[in-house]
C-alpha cells in the first residue's frame, strides 16, 4: 500500500479491508485487532474500523467479543471467479480420473503473485502436514505447479521475480540460491514438466505438467503428489507423467 500513496485514484481503504481479509489464514482462524495489526503492519485503528464494516457486512465475525473469524459469506467473493472460469469448473471430472487411475492426490493451480492458488483438487489422502483444498496457497518457486508457471514466465518478469523472492529453506533440500533457481527454471521449460524432491516437505514428491489454452499461453499446471517413501522419483516420470499430459492435453481443449 505504501507504494501506491502517490496515486489519488488508490482507494487506500479498500486495500486495507482487503489485507485485513487476507490475514486470516489456516493456521490462524482467529485473531484479534493487535494480532491483525501487527501481520499487516495497519494500524489498530484502522483495522478495528475495518472489521466492523466487515462484521456488518456478515463478512466476519467475533464470538467472544475479541477474536475474530472469517464467516461463510467471504465465499462469496471467489465464487464470481471460480464460476466465470471455465478450467476450475471442467477440472474436477478430469482430476477425478487422474486420482483414481494413479491412486493419488492431483491438483490444479494459477499463479498469483510469487505464489500458486489451487483452484481445484482432488485428494484420496493426506500426504501434507498442512490440508489443501480450493483457494490454498503456497510458494511457487518450491512446488511443482509453481515451478512449470514460473518457467513460462517472459525473461523480463522472471528476471524481476528472482530478483525480489525471498527464498526460503524449508528442508535441506530446498533450492535457497536464485541462481540455482534459474537453472532449475531453465531445465523445466526445456524438458516440459517439474519435479519438487522434497523440498517443501520432508517425505513429500511431486510433477506437475503445464495446461496451455488453444493459443498456446500456460493458464495453469497440474501436479500429482505422492509419499516420497514409496514412489521414487523414477516412478514419477514412468508412470505419473503420461497420466499428466492426457490430462493437461484434454484440459486444454475446453479453454478457449
Amino acid at each position: 500500500m505504501a507504494s501506491q500513496s502517490g496515486d489519488p485514484n488508490f482507494m487506500t481503504s479498500l486495500a486495507r479491508g482487503l489485507a485485513v481479509i487476507q490475514a486470516f489464514s489456516q493456521q490462524r482462524r482467529l485473531m484479534s485487532i493487535s494480532q491483525i495489526s501487527q501481520k499487516t503492519g495497519i494500524p489498530r485503528a484502522a483495522v478495528r474500523r475495518c472489521l466492523y464494516t466487515l462484521a456488518k457486512l456478515g463478512f466476519v465475525a467475533a464470538e467472544d467479543g475479541r477474536n475474530f473469524a472469517l464467516r461463510p459469506r467471504i465465499l462469496s467473493l471467489g465464487h464470481a471467479y471460480l464460476a466465470s472460469t471455465p478450467l476450475a469448473k471442467a477440472a474436477q471430472p478430469v482430476l477425478r480420473h487422474v486420482s483414481n487411475a494413479l491412486n493419488e492426490s492431483s491438483s490444479i493451480a494459477i499463479l498469483d503473485g510469487d505464489e500458486i492458488l489451487y483452484i481445484a483438487r482432488a485428494s484420496t489422502s493426506r500426504i501434507m502436514t498442512i490440508d489443501l483444498d480450493i483457494g490454498s496457497r503456497l510458494p511457487a518457486s518450491c512446488t511443482s505447479m509453481g515451478r512449470v508457471l514460473l518457467s513460462q514466465l517472459p525473461a523480463d518478469e522472471l528476471d524481476a521475480y528472482l530478483a525480489r523472492v525471498k527464498l526460503v529453506q524449508y528442508t535441506p533440500h530446498t533450492l535457497i540460491s536464485a541462481d540455482a533457481l534459474a537453472a532449475e527454471l531453465a531445465k523445466v521449460r526445456a524438458q516440459g514438466y517439474a519435479i519438487i524432491d522434497q523440498e517443501l516437505e520432508i517425505g513429500l514428491r511431486s510433477i506437475a505438467v503445464p495446461i496451455v489454452s488453444q493459443d498456446g499461453r500456460v493458464v495453469a499446471a497440474i501436479n500429482v503428489g505422492v509419499q516420497a517413501a514409496r514412489v521414487p522419483v523414477a516412478e514419477l516420470e514412468s508412470r505419473v507423467l503420461p497420466v499428466l499430459r492426457e490430462a493437461a492435453g484434454e484440459l486444454s481443449l475446453l479453454l478457449p
